[in-house]
């Protein structure tokens, strides 16, 4: 229904694009001729800028609903174009006029894909860079750009369909709200990543939380660092939030080391009274084998130039005392399991453990790709960083399968790349696992 209201939305601007020809066709008045043609232009302009999003549509998802419209009706009316270009051969115009016609129709066509572009670049995620750069080099190439803009129309549409459900499906639940736990949710971040500074480390999944009624907190301890002198971080954050909120205890939900930040916090730093459940996601908690394996052949000078720099770096990006080469070892087979055998799970927590894997190299870019390879002979599946095996903690663990040649990979399990992959979505994972968390009382 859309593509037809924009086919005829359109047809004053194809008439625009045709006016060089319509001229010599049309045989009325010159000043006549004059005034429609300004009235084309006028229309032109505003049917450039004016925003076309769907009503009820707010922010970005209006500007990209409104962009893929416009550059929809200029690949559609390339197409008609290239039609009328031929028929045009056949008719009483010189070649001059023909070439004029044709020099018209693509400035005006170009404009028109372009101020769709420039929407979707605005509001888009799902569009690979790769693609605005082969932009960057073919826009001006006919034919060639048309494939190009089809390529970022569809990538528009399927953007926001998948958005705009979103909204629907939270706008509907809304007042169940069906992540408002007992106790409120503190997310605790892996290794080399801060997770409140402008870049969200959980993507958009906070936010899709709250939306459903939950309350958010974050870790807040540094980039990298020894288990027990992050657990120590995430320990002071527990009773920050408790004494902000009231709340007797929290729900952990971590990501990688995170997952054995918290473990330790629990067992060692007597947070096991102030924690009602954690749910670890994609932690090595039995460690990773290609760690230790990359420890023993990288030589030890280039290893303290790399702490080194890394330190120096987040420290100045806040952490107060960060350790590379600490936070690494932690991560290994060797410390991982001694690691499990001074820390035993208390039983006054509930624990769950989720994992996922990438079903190919494709399924990830660098360093995930290598992360994959390097982890292959360590296990029958890895995300990129941490095999299966590690990953399942407990008995209360689960695998998320993914069909299909991609997989689910360390990132994409906290949405960090913010793409929407086919048959998972990753905002409504999480909130799965806060729901059920409502459900069991916590």
């Amino acid at each position: 229904m859309k593509k037809i209201r924009g086919t005829f939305l359109s047809i004053p601007v194809l008439l625009l694009a045709n006016a060089p020809a319509l001229w010599k066709l049309i045989d009325i008045n010159s000043l006549l001729k004059t005034l429609i043609i300004i009235l084309l232009a006028l229309y032109t302009l505003v049917f450039m800028f004016k925003s076309h999003g769907r009503k009820g549509s707010h922010g970005k998802i209006r500007r990209l609903d409104s962009g893929a419209f416009v550059l929809g009706c200029g690949v559609l009316q390339s197409v008609i174009q290239f039609i009328i270009v031929i028929v045009l051969c056949f008719t009483k115009l010189n070649g001059w006029r023909l070439l004029a016609n044709a020099l018209c129709a693509y400035a005006i066509t170009t404009l028109l894909c372009l101020s769709g572009i420039v929407r979707i670049a605005a509001s888009a995620r799902q569009v690979k860079i790769l693609w605005y750069v082969i932009l960057l080099f073919t826009w001006y190439i006919p034919l060639v750009n048309c494939i190009v803009f089809r390529k970022f129309y569809k990538a528009a549409r399927s953007e926001y369909y998948f958005e705009q459900a979103k909204l629907d499906l939270d706008a509907a639940r809304k007042e169940n709200e069906i992540c408002k736990t007992k106790y409120p949710i503190l997310m605790v971040h892996g290794i080399f990543f801060r997770d409140w500074q402008v870049i969200n480390y959980w993507g958009r999944v906070p936010n899709e939380l709250i939306r459903n009624g939950a309350e958010v907190y974050y870790g807040k301890q540094q980039s990298a660092n020894k288990v027990s002198v992050s657990a120590t971080e995430v320990a002071e954050r527990i009773k920050e939030v408790i004494a902000e909120t009231g709340a007797e205890k929290v729900n952990i939900i971590a990501h990688s080391k995170g997952g054995l930040d918290s473990r330790y916090a629990i067992s060692h730093l007597g947070m096991d009274k102030y924690v009602a459940t954690l749910t670890t996601i994609n932690t090595p908690h039995y460690g990773c084998k290609f760690v230790d394996m990359l420890l023993g052949k990288i030589p030890e000078s280039i290893q303290g130039f790399v702490d080194r720099k890394y330190n120096k770096l987040f420290t100045a990006l806040g952490d107060k005392d960060p350790s590379f080469l600490d936070g690494v070892y932690d991560l290994t087979y060797k410390n991982c399991s001694e690691l499990n055998a001074s820390t035993p799970d208390s039983r006054l927590v509930s624990y769950r453990s989720v994992m996922s894997k990438m079903n190919s190299i494709r399924s990830a870019g660098f360093p995930l790709n290598i992360g994959y390879l390097l982890n292959k002979p360590y296990g029958k599946g890895n995300d990129g960083l941490v095999t299966v095996e590690s990953g399942l903690y407990g008995e209360n663990s689960k695998m998320i399968e993914h069909k299909g040649k991609r997989g689910i990979s360390h990132g994409d399990v906290i949405d960090l790349f913010r793409e929407n992959i086919k048959d998972f979505d990753v905002r409504e994972f999480y909130v799965d696992i806060v729901k059920k968390l409502k459900e069991q009382g916590f």
